[in-house]
C-alpha cells in the first residue's frame, strides 16, 4: 500500500492540480497539436478583445488584442515549418482575418507593415 493518494481518493474540494497526471497526459499529446491548441486560444482571446463577440464592445480592448496577434503571428513565423499546411492555412486566414479586424477597429489605423504581427506576416491590406 502506498501513502499517496490516488486521483479517486481526493476530494472534490482539493484544489491542488495533479502535476504527475497532468505531466503524462501533456507527454502523449504531439506538439502539432499542442502548437495549434494554443494558437486557437490566442485567436479566442484576440476575437473577444476586439470585440468580436456576442458581447462586443464589453470586453474590447485594442491594446490586449495588439499583444495577443503580435503573439500569435510570432507562434505561426516559428512554428510554419513545423506544422503541416493542413494545420497551418487555416490559421494563417484567422491571423489575416485578426490582424483586418484590429485595422477596422482602430481609429486611428497603423502603417501598413506595423500593425500587430505584420512584423512576421508582411503589411496586410484591407
Amino acid at each position: 500500500m502506498s501513502d499517496t493518494p490516488s486521483p479517486q481518493d481526493s476530494s472534490p474540494d482539493d484544489s491542488s492540480p495533479d502535476f504527475d497526471a497532468m505531466t503524462r497526459d501533456i507527454a502523449e499529446v504531439p506538439a502539432v497539436e499542442v502548437i495549434v491548441t494554443v494558437a486557437v486560444n490566442l485567436m479566442s482571446a484576440a476575437a473577444v478583445k476586439l470585440g468580436l463577440t456576442e458581447d462586443g464592445d464589453a470586453h474590447k480592448d485594442l491594446d490586449e488584442a495588439r499583444k495577443l496577434v503580435h503573439a500569435l503571428a510570432g507562434l505561426m513565423d516559428a512554428s510554419a515549418t513545423e506544422i503541416s499546411s493542413f494545420h497551418a492555412a487555416p490559421l494563417r486566414d484567422g491571423l489575416k482575418s485578426l490582424q483586418l479586424a484590429f485595422r477596422e477597429a482602430s481609429l486611428v489605423p497603423d502603417e501598413p507593415g506595423q500593425g500587430p504581427g505584420e512584423k512576421y506576416t508582411g503589411p496586410v491590406y484591407g
